[in-house]
């Protein structure tokens, strides 16, 4: 883990960039999303443990926030070291597996392709915590509910699509 922290002072337009990005994934993806709520999601079969339609946007927000928070505080200690690009590298691709999981889902009606885009997530999301502590613990610590919130998604993906076989 990096503990060398000379560069600390707070650099908002990298910031507002590293949320910029974020959210704009999670804007992009809401477009898939949004108009299937009413329409093709009300019509499936759910768990009982389903949460309000209202609170999935809230919770995504506050996630990509600390997402977005924590690539900064990687960002901020970045090097030209393999370390670094393999941890800019999974952090890449659990971006791109979360903007597909919605457009797979909500998009195409694909529930079981949908499933094994999640799973991958979820390994995605576990690889991104262990390379970001090696930059800094507390970017790490902030994608842990990032983690268990796509943990209690894929258990609902599961039971939708067993719910609807």
């Amino acid at each position: 883990m990096r503990t060398n922290y000379a560069d600390t002072k707070f650099q908002p337009a990298a910031f507002i960039i590293s949320l910029a990005i974020t959210l704009a994934i999670g804007v992009v993806a809401s477009i898939f999303t949004r108009p299937e709520i009413t329409g093709w999601y009300n019509t499936l079969n759910k768990p009982p443990f389903t949460p309000p339609d209202w609170l999935f946007p809230v919770a995504w927000t506050i996630i990509y926030i600390m997402i977005a928070t924590a690539a900064y505080m990687v960002w901020k200690l970045r090097d030209t070291s393999p370390t670094y690009k393999t941890a800019v590298i999974i952090y890449v691709v659990q971006l791109a597996l979360n903007f597909s999981w919605s457009i797979v889902f909500f998009g195409l009606h694909q529930i079981l392709y949908a499933l094994i885009i999640i799973v991958a997530l979820l390994v995605a999301i576990i690889l991104n915590i262990s390379w970001f502590n090696r930059f800094r613990k507390t970017a790490a610590w902030l994608l842990i509910p990032y983690l268990l919130w796509v943990c209690y998604a894929t258990l609902l993906n599961i039971s939708i699509c067993v719910l609807n076989k």
